[in-house]
C-alpha cells in the first residue's frame, strides 16, 4: 500500500514528508494506522547524529494507533485494537525481561539497525530504497508495520492523541523519579530540564510523595509549566538551584536530582553532583551525544558522601505493565496528560513542530493524522 511519512534523508536535514510504498505484515507482523506521535527530543538526536541511526529513515517512536492487519502467528492482537507502541520491544523471554527489566529486552539491540524483528529486511520503502525506523517504529508516517513485541494494547475509550505519550516520554520521566530515582514520601527532588521527560519526572515525583520538587529549566514558560505538573519551587540553572536548596533543606540538599536536559553535558554533571546529599542519587536519563567519552565528577565526593549516578532507560520500567497503569492514573485524573500538549501539528507541520522545540516553546508537540 501507499503511505505517507516523514524521512530524514542525510543528518542536519529537514524532515521531508513523501509518499511511501509499505510492505504487507509478516509472521510477528502487524499493521497499524497511526493516530498520533509525540515529537520527542530523541528524534531530533536523529538530526543532529547524536544518535547513530543511519539515514534515510523515517522518525517517530512515540505513537498509537488502531491495528489494521495482523501477520501470521500474531494471536493476541486483531483488528480494531489500540495500541500504544513501546519504543523498546519486549520479548518476554530474555533475561531482562524474565527479570522484570523489558526496558532493557534484547530485542532493543537491533534498534540501531531499525530493519524488522524477524528477518532484518524492510516493509517501508521510498525513491527506490529500503528505509530504517528509529526505534523499529517510524510514528512519522500516517501507516506502519511493525512487530507485536512493539505493542500494548489499551482500552478503546482512551484518546490517542493523548495515549501517544505514553510510549515514551510519560512512562521515562515518572519512572525515573519513580523506578530510577526511587523517590519517597518526604524526599526532595530535583528535576533539570523541563520538557516531555522531565514534566512527567515532575508528576513522578509528586505522585511518589516527595515534599519539595525543584524544577530547573533557564525558559521561564517552562518554569511555570513545571509549577503546574507538580513542582514546589524553581530555578533558571543549577548554580541559581545551589542556594535555593541551601535554604529550603537547611544545608542537606536533594535527595534525588533528575537529569532531563534536552541534550546530555558531561561537563554539568558535577554541577548535579553538587545538588546531591550525602548518599543522594543522580539519575542521567538524558541522552548524551554518541561519541562523549568524559564527564566533569568529582569522585572523591562519590566516596566520601557515598553520592550515586545512576542511568535510567524508558524509565528503568516495564512498558507492558507501567503503559496500562499510567493510562489508568490518566483515566483517574491523577495524571495529567492533557496539560503536556502545548501545541499539535499535521504531519506536513513536522519541521515546524522540532523549530518550535528548538525555540522551548512547546512541552510537548503531538503530530496528529
Amino acid at each position: 500500500m501507499k503511505t505517507t511519512a516523514a524521512v530524514l534523508w542525510e543528518l542536519n536535514a529537514p524532515w521531508s514528508v513523501e509518499e511511501i510504498e509499505l510492505d504487507p505484515p509478516r509472521a510477528g507482523e502487524v499493521l497499524v494506522k497511526i493516530a498520533a506521535s509525540g515529537m520527542c527530543h530523541s528524534d531530533e538526536h536523529l538530526v543532529t547524529g547524536d544518535l547513530p541511526f543511519a539515514p534515510p529513515i523515517i522518525g517517530g517512536h512515540e505513537g498509537a494507533g488502531i491495528v489494521k492487519e495482523v501477520g501470521p502467528g500474531v494471536s493476541w492482537l486483531a483488528p480494531g485494537d489500540h495500541v500504544v507502541f513501546g519504543f523498546i520491544p519486549s520479548c518476554g523471554r530474555c533475561p531482562s525481561c524474565s527479570t522484570g527489566h523489558q526496558n532493557l529486552c534484547d530485542l532493543g539491540a537491533l534498534m540501531g539497525i531499525g530493519r524488522q524483528i524477524t528477518d532484518g529486511t524492510s516493509r517501508h520503502h521510498a525513491r527506490g530504497q529500503d528505509l530504517s525506523l528509529m526505534c523499529l517504529l517510524g510514528t512519522f508516517a500516517h501507516h506502519t508495520v511493525v512487530n507485536e513485541a512493539s505493542c500494548i494494547k489499551v482500552d478503546q475509550d482512551l484518546p490517542l492523541d493523548k495515549m501517544c505519550l505514553l510510549g515514551c516520554g510519560v512512562v521515562t520521566g515518572w519512572g525515573s523519579a519513580v523506578y530510577a530515582a526511587q523517590s519517597k514520601p518526604g524526599d526532595t527532588v530535583v528535576v533539570v530540564g523541563v520538557g516531555g521527560i522531565g514534566a512527567n519526572a515532575i508528576q513522578g515525583a509528586r505522585l511518589a510523595g516527595a515534599k519539595r520538587i525543584v524544577a530547573i529549566d533557564p525558559i521561564e514558560f517552562k518554569r511555570e509549566k513545571a509549577m503546574e505538573f507538580g513542582a514546589t519551587h524553581t530555578a533558571s540553572s543549577m548554580t541559581e538551584a545551589v542556594g535555593l536548596l541551601q535554604e529550603i533543606t537547611w544545608g542537606t540538599m536533594a535527595n534525588k536530582v533528575i537529569m532531563t536536559m534536552g541534550v546530555g553535558d558531561g561537563k554539568v554533571l558535577a554541577e548535579a553532583m553538587a545538588l546531591a546529599s550525602k548518599r543522594g542519587r543522580v539519575v542521567v536519563t538524558n541522552i548524551h551525544p554518541a561519541l562523549e567519552m568524559s564527564a566533569n565528577i568529582n569522585l572523591l565526593d562519590v566516596t566520601l558522601m557515598e553520592k550515586q549516578v545512576v542511568g535510567s532507560l524508558f524509565g528503568s520500567g516495564n512498558p507492558r505493565a507501567d503503559i496500562p497503569k499510567l493510562a489508568g492514573l490518566y483515566r483517574e485524573g491523577q495524571l495529567d496528560l492533557d496539560g503536556l500538549v502545548t501545541r499539535t501539528y499535521p504531519l506536513e507541520g513536522i519541521n515546524d513542530g522540532y523549530e518550535a522545540m528548538r525555540k522551548g516553546e512547546n512541552i510537548r508537540g503531538v503530530l496528529v493524522y
